[in-house]
């Protein structure tokens, strides 16, 4: 028996090791251009950095390029260093030759300019601007078809960050989906699905033709990527609700796919709007997890994308629901959400006061890793219906409610039920992992009524924790860390309404 399973065994864990994405490795090594081909006259190495230099009395009449010769990548994350003094430069990836020009390529880049009128954005060389800096933006079949679908942040304040000398680039190209940052910052996201849409191609540094420059690169990086490597998170979020400031779902859901995307982690996250299933653009087929921030009950999104979400279930695809969009109608979604997520919010059994809980002690779980105890005024829910014994699932946030949670009226406000638990001090439950018999994972999370508790750290990385989770993803002792947003970051993508 033991001699017919080794063979087995070392043939799995050979296959898993040529699927494993290779660690990031330099593609220049410091000292030359071994590896890299340009014109000598404008590119050189000294003291460990690439430099492109044009002068006065050494003039470019047209855009050069210093081309890595060692592959056309794919999916693929890159890392580089940039200094740049007078004119503009660029990263280029996914490019080809043009032909009949030495040193010529045209494809997609990552843009950098001296007075930073164009540092972050996304230019495809000989076509036009692909995105400004922070745009999130959609490709259709030309450059030219192109839609700005969200803001992924406030242009000045994305250049708040810059240094005055050196400045680290980083690109994450996945399929359709490429996003840029600098400084850990996002500047653009942006995905192409047309003819214009290169998939693979050369890596090359610009540098401009017209006024003397100099521009310097260094410790260049690129990691290969294979499927899988990046877990992605889906975000399905709904129309608009509520009044300014409160069940801000579309803003939520951008602002957490752009931490999760700053996160430095193995995860990218898409957005779709308006209770929509993504079009073919997202590139997300098949997510990891799946996130719904939208209202509930009769008005859940669920109820148009049932099949769908299924399919995805039954693949072992994660599910998490924040908000009104853990409530559904018992006869309706009632069973599909005790196998999707564990539980939900049940009209007449379950509660949905608003007020500030003192939290219970947060368990040993990876979603509350590096997560401190925090107070957050909001309107969470309690008393939920979950599966038989509660099963498989954990408790992530729970409280003991005070008597005077249940003040309002109506079937959400009170009942027999919960109000003989709650006066028997028993602690509920606002937030809940639950793991399914086939290894998908499922998350529910009662707060978000008010968008600003997005600010709160604590608040905020326990949700980022918890959809990682879900997604399988990787998750760092110290928990999923991210930038405190500020006021113009809370004010991006929210819904317009009258007399706002």
């Amino acid at each position: 028996m033991k001699d017919s399973i080794l063979p087995a065994l070392l043939a799995l864990l050979m296959l898993t090791a040529t699927t494993r994405s290779e660690a990031p490795k330099s593609i220049f090594d410091g000292k030359s251009l071994a590896g890299w081909s340009g014109d000598s006259n404008f590119w050189s190495v000294e003291d460990g950095v690439i430099i492109g230099r044009s002068t006065a009395e050494k003039p470019l009449t047209q855009n050069t390029y210093l081309i890595w010769q060692d592959g056309k990548p794919s999916d693929f994350e890159l890392t580089a260093e940039f200094l740049i003094k007078g004119n503009n430069s660029g990263i280029q990836f996914r490019s080809k030759l043009e032909e009949g020009q030495p040193f010529s390529v045209t494809g997609p880049q990552a843009d950098i300019s001296a007075d930073n009128k164009w540092t972050g954005a996304a230019y495809f060389a000989g076509k036009g601007v692909i995105a400004a800096r922070g745009e999130k933006v959609v490709v259709g079949d030309s450059i030219k078809d192109r839609a700005v679908v969200a803001s992924v942040g406030d242009p000045a304040e994305i250049l708040s960050h810059l240094k005055e000398g050196w400045n680290t680039y980083r690109i994450i190209a996945s399929g359709n989906q490429v996003i840029q940052f600098i400084n850990g910052v996002m500047t653009c996201d942006y995905t192409m699905s047309g003819p214009d849409a290169p998939q693979a191609g050369l890596i090359a540094l610009q540098l401009h033709e017209g006024a003397p420059m100099e521009v310097r690169f260094r410790n260049i990086r690129l990691r290969e990527l294979q499927p899988g490597d990046k877990k992605k998170i889906l975000f399905l979020a709904g129309r608009q609700s509520h009044g300014p400031g409160q069940h801000e779902h579309k803003a939520g859901c951008l602002l957490l796919a752009r931490c999760l995307n700053e996160s430095g982690g193995d995860v990218t996250a898409q957005v779709t709007t308006d209770a929509q299933w993504p079009q073919p653009w997202a590139g997300y087929d098949k997510p990891d997890s799946l996130v719904m921030y939208c209202d509930g009950y009769r008005g859940h999104l669920a109820k148009d994308h049932q099949d769908k979400i299924q399919a995805l279930v039954d693949q072992g695809v994660g599910v998490a629901c924040l908000h009104f969009g853990v409530e559904v109608e018992k006869s309706e979604l009632g069973s599909q959400f005790l196998d999707w997520i564990g539980g939900y919010f049940e009209d007449g059994w379950s509660v949905n006061p608003t007020w500030t809980p003192v939290l219970e002690p947060l368990p040993n779980h990876p979603i509350s890793s590096g997560v401190k105890p925090f107070e957050v005024h909001d309107e969470w829910y309690y008393h939920m219906r979950f599966r038989p014994k509660f099963e498989n699932t954990t408790a992530i946030l729970s409280a003991k409610p005070p008597v005077e949670t249940l003040n309002r009226k109506g079937s959400r406000g009170t009942n027999p039920t919960v109000q003989a638990a709650v006066e028997a001090g028993e602690p509920q439950i606002m937030a809940w992992a639950y793991e399914r018999p086939n290894g998908g994972r499922g998350f529910g999370f009662t707060g978000g009524h008010f968008h600003e508790n997005w600010q709160q750290d604590d608040f905020r990385k326990l949700v980022l924790n918890a959809l990682c989770w879900s997604a399988k993803a990787p998750i760092p002792a110290e928990g999923i860390t991210s930038r405190t947003p500020t006021t113009t970051d809370m004010n991006l993508n929210q819904d317009q309404k009258e007399n706002r």
